[in-house]
């Protein structure tokens, strides 16, 4: 194991040396203005974007794929599309597992920082060799402008304590990999007119603490994010920034922002073979006694391994949320749902889910059902008539409303009515051209 052959941590070995990210890690604990995750754009390439999720064990069978296709990759990456530590358990048995059957392979993760300090001595334990985590500022009052929201455990606070809060995290973080002798980047994505003025103080922090590579990121526009408007750095800038940084970090200068889904030599284009393998991997069933919650049923395929138990017990409630805070998607355009344990005195956050993909008719929703087979109710903003009936049959009740997530569950909760919190539909005389909620 030479950790010289790291292609992102050693530009000299990037021409030789590929890597492979498992995008095992859908969930995500922060929400930062800058970033829109779409799981299924293959023409974007940038962090938090990929093509398929895959379980650990689906991502077992796709790196085999890529060692046979790949034979100079050198690092096997979990860099989400979410966090892999809003992910712990599977990104940790995904680990686990390469260790295993790939004793010689470099392993890497890329992580917001937020929760990997309880994963610290399991990523020492499995050889993790190198970290890399993204950290835009180390002044709260500027954190404060690059989030919307931070998930502590099951608790989710606002951009001032968040970003408090995420900092203190990040610093820990960065202190417990080098104690353990773990190489850690930083990345910090540069947002001009937010932190442009402040990346010199982070590289002189990150100095500070003995990490062993910045990475200066410039903001890529990104559509449906916060800062979709925000310009693009210019050269000029990045390379003022880099050669003051330079003072107290290396700097990394060939950084191509990786989906998380990437494979192969930094500069190799979209290997659709590959792709292929990793959608493949991604729909191929998996036995319900070892499945994830990523088991997906290729429609026309029935087995008793399959079957859905509705008398099983079933203490979760599910919802569909675009951004962790708010019900307030429809089930049709959701690509998960969140998992909620209402039993507890607090209603708390389980797991985020990743769902069948559109298409397959009915097998679809069958589908979803066996995703969230220990889920009653499912709250969204609206449903079609055909998952309705479907879900209907199978047990669960679906709740059609609008409303923070906190105040819906924890009157679901106590058996409140749900009534006031309804989405409210356009009259049947199609007149309004307001806003939708019916006539005066």
């Amino acid at each position: 194991m030479n950790l010289d052959n790291h292609p992102c941590f050693n530009k000299k070995s990037c021409k030789d040396f590929g890597r492979v990210h498992l995008p095992v890690a859908p969930a995500c604990n922060i929400q930062c203005n800058f970033c829109n995750r779409q799981f299924d754009c293959v023409n974007e390439s940038r962090p938090g974007v990929t093509s398929s999720i895959l379980s650990p064990d689906q991502a077992m069978a796709y790196l085999a794929d890529v060692v046979a296709a790949k034979p100079n990759t050198s690092v096997v990456g979990i860099a989400g599309p979410g966090d892999p530590f809003a992910n712990g358990d599977k990104t940790m048995e995904t680990l686990t597992k390469v260790r295993a059957a790939y004793p010689d392979m470099l392993l890497c993760v890329a992580t917001n920082g937020m929760n990997i300090h309880p994963y610290l001595d399991e990523l020492k334990a499995v050889n993790t060799t190198h970290v890399s985590i993204t950290i835009n500022a180390v002044d709260p009052d500027i954190g404060a402008k690059i989030y919307s929201w931070v998930r502590d455990g099951k608790r989710s606070v606002g951009p001032a304590q968040g970003a408090a809060l995420l900092l203190e995290r990040q610093l820990a973080a960065v202190k417990g990999l080098k104690a353990r002798n773990i190489m850690v980047k930083v990345n910090s994505i540069l947002l001009p007119g937010i932190n442009d003025e402040h990346m010199v103080d982070v590289a002189e922090k990150m100095g500070e603490m003995g990490v062993d590579i910045f990475n200066c990121m410039p903001y890529f526009p990104t559509k449906g994010s916060n800062f979709e408007n925000m310009a693009e750095p210019g050269k000029d800038l990045v390379r003022e920034i880099r050669t003051a940084a330079r003072v107290f970090v290396p700097q990394m200068t060939h950084c191509k922002r990786c989906r998380a889904d990437a494979v192969g030599l930094l500069d190799d284009p979209l290997n659709q073979k590959l792709m292929d393998r990793l959608t493949y991997h991604a729909t191929a069933p998996i036995p319900l006694s070892t499945a994830t919650t990523y088991c997906h049923e290729r429609p026309g395929e029935h087995d008793d391994k399959y079957a859905f138990n509705a008398s099983a017990p079933r203490p979760y409630v599910a919802l569909a949320s675009r951004e962790g805070a708010l019900i307030n998607q429809h089930l049709g355009e959701a690509t998960e749902l969140h998992v909620y344990d209402v039993n507890q005195e607090i209603p708390t956050f389980v797991e985020t889910r990743t769902l069948p993909k559109p298409g397959g008719g009915d097998a679809r929703w069958q589908n979803l059902a066996r995703t969230i087979k220990d889920c009653h109710t499912i709250l969204v903003s609206g449903a079609g008539d055909t998952p309705k009936k479907i879900l209907g049959t199978m047990g669960f009740t679906i709740h059609e409303v609008n409303g923070m997530i906190d105040l819906v569950l924890v009157a679901l909760k106590k058996g409140e009515s749900l009534n006031h919190l309804a989405v409210r539909t356009q009259t049947a005389c199609g007149a309004c051209r307001g806003t939708g909620t019916g006539c005066m």
